[in-house]
Order: structure tokens, then C-alpha cells, then sequence
């Protein structure tokens, strides 16, 4: 759970040194949105594109709830999560939220647990173009997040 909830939380500052951290070398994801669909494989290309994705322009706030962990050995579990998050991205006038199950699996090597598959899919998605940028009094990610692309 805390390797999990560890990386809502790194990708919502942006924290991309740590998210190395949580996710194997060989890490294999595939998200499915009402947009968009992401398969990428490696910790590299994963990390790169989440921090062309969490950056100075965007505002995030994903929770991850209600975990179902089964442990299927000493070092391999797996884990199903409930997403619900809100994405602005000031640079494009956008904004994003929805909900969205992942199905994770983990494994422990050198006494280290990391997430070595993630994948979700969308249970809803609603995008909207913003009029005009919201009135954001504290923004992380804009003191600490990468420019954006």
C-alpha cells in the first residue's frame, strides 16, 4: 500500500527521482483513458514521460482508494486500486477528471518491493477546455515541476 500511495504522491510533485524508486527496470504499463492509451515499457521511458506529463503548466491530484492486495508469495503480489483525479493543464487550457481502476503487479528483489506491471482503464473520463485559467493561489508543481515540452 505504501509503495502505492507513494506514487500518487510523486507524481503529483513531480517527484521523479523517487518514482525511480518505486517501479522496476523492466516495468511494463498501459493505461486507457477516453483520450488516449499509453504502453510503454521501462522504468526510463515511463519516468520520461511522466515528467513531460507533470510540469510546471500542470496541476494534479490523483487518490488512489479501497486496495485489494494479494500476496502471492514472499515476493510477488498484486494489487487492484481505484483512481480518482483531477487534471488541469494550464498550457493547454484543459482540464481532466475521472475515475479509473489499476491493476498493478509487484515484486520484491535485493529486499525491495517495486511495481514491475501497472495498467488501468477508465471508468469515466470527462474532459472540458478551460475559458480561462482557474485562480490558483498555490501551485507546486510550478516552483518545482519540469517546462513542459
Amino acid at each position: 500500500k505504501q509503495l502505492k500511495h507513494s506514487y500518487f504522491r510523486c507524481i503529483d510533485t513531480g517527484n521523479v527521482e523517487e518514482l525511480a524508486t518505486i517501479f522496476h527496470q523492466d516495468v511494463a504499463v498501459h493505461f486507457v483513458g477516453g483520450t488516449y492509451e499509453w504502453k510503454l515499457k521501462g522504468r526510463d521511458e515511463y519516468l520520461s514521460s511522466i515528467k513531460y506529463s507533470f510540469h510546471r503548466e500542470s496541476i494534479g491530484h490523483h487518490n488512489g482508494h479501497m486496495p485489494e492486495i494479494q500476496m502471492l508469495s514472499d515476493s510477488e503480489a498484486t494489487g487492484i486500486w481505484y483512481l480518482a483525479d483531477n487534471m488541469w493543464t494550464l498550457n493547454h487550457s484543459a482540464f481532466t477528471t475521472g475515475t479509473a481502476i489499476y491493476w498493478d503487479r509487484y515484486v520484491k528483489e535485493d529486499g525491495r518491493w517495486s511495481v514491475i506491471e501497472t495498467n488501468y482503464e477508465r471508468l469515466y473520463e470527462i474532459n472540458e477546455k478551460l475559458e480561462k485559467a482557474p485562480k490558483v493561489s498555490s501551485h507546486y508543481l510550478s516552483v518545482h515541476g519540469a517546462d513542459p515540452k
